[in-house]
């Protein structure tokens, strides 16, 4: 295996347990793509969060720098970045998705306000709708009908991590809950005192919102199921298994009546163990439907594009 690809393997099962158990169910070649397409990404992520208010924009703009020469023919010293333009090149993934994940990031360095959900939906899809239609890539999934439903999967599983992440987030001085699920009196108040203990008195209103959002999400990972019928045997193994993960992290926030004090929602790994047994049986009850199910291979010709393809669209 080349050091790059090697290195990008120990970058996913460092930082994410759920799609590392995930990565390993898929075929040997959309293995290693996979973990080079989340190596990226990770790295893109951390160069922003880990940079700093005062030089996450420099960091950004360092990125947008590396893209050149990702999709270019400029030279690469960085294992992460050589991995990923492998299989950029090999994949023929458009750039288009990699620009509008940087944009996603730079809605975090502008500590972007998000008043209604679909300035959220728009965000969720820059930073994780965008993943989901690289993978369609990485899977060999040409078939264009495949791509909506791999944005929503994304989208969902970025919405969960919000839900999850409410402390963690206000931390960092981030609300990615809307005003109108919020409501505006409460939103004000919030925006208004970022970098002070999170409001106790806002429980309430917090509670809703991050309900209200779960049931989006909810919504998006029925979009996203039924998206599997386009995936290879093994690759809808892999990807079912990550949905039933991540969606479980959601019904731990709602087992906890939706608290965003109650600490960092975690699946424990029997539990993934488990939704992996199910996505198993899953995958072999639908082996019937797959035989009627017709794909086209040649390589989607236009990127999906969120303004046309899913702008108000949150579901199946």
């Amino acid at each position: 295996m080349k050091p790059e690809r090697a290195l990008c393997r120990q970058v996913l099962a460092l930082h994410s347990k759920s799609f590392a158990l995930a990565g390993t169910l898929f075929p040997a070649g959309a293995r290693d793509d996979a973990a080079a397409v989340y190596a990226w990404c990770r790295r893109a992520d951390d160069a922003v969060d880990l940079a700093g208010p005062d030089h996450a924009s420099a960091s950004l703009l360092r990125m947008r720098g590396e893209l050149d020469r990702i999709f270019g023919e400029g030279p690469l010293a960085d294992p992460i970045l050589m991995g990923f333009q492998e299989v950029v090149g090999q994949r023929q993934i458009p750039r288009y998705y990699a620009e509008e994940l940087l944009q996603g990031l730079q809605m975090d360095v502008e500590f972007t306000r998000y008043q209604t959900l679909d300035e959220l939906m728009l965000y969720c899809y820059r930073v994780a709708g965008t993943v989901g239609l690289m993978m369609c890539h990485v899977m060999g999934v040409a078939d264009p009908r495949a791509l909506r439903h791999a944005a929503h999967l994304g989208m969902a599983m970025q919405l969960t991590n919000i839900c999850r992440d409410v402390m963690e987030d206000w931390g960092r001085r981030h609300i990615y809950v809307p005003d109108e699920l919020l409501g505006a009196p409460v939103a004000d108040e919030l925006w208004a005192r970022r970098g002070e203990d999170l409001p106790l008195p806002l429980d309430p209103a917090l509670r809703r919102a991050v309900k209200g959002l779960l049931q989006q999400a909810e919504a998006l990972y029925r979009s996203g199921d039924a998206g599997m019928r386009w995936l290879s045997w093994r690759c809808a193994l892999a990807v079912r298994t990550a949905r039933l993960v991540y969606s479980a992290i959601g019904d731990v926030v709602a087992s906890r009546g939706h608290d965003v004090w109650a600490g960092r929602a975690i699946v424990p790994q029997a539990r993934k163990v488990g939704f992996a047994a199910q996505a198993l049986v899953t995958g072999l009850v639908e082996v019937p439907a797959r035989a009627f199910c017709t794909a086209r291979h040649e390589v989607p010709a236009r990127a999906l594009r969120f303004a046309e393809d899913l702008s108000g669209d949150r579901g199946p």
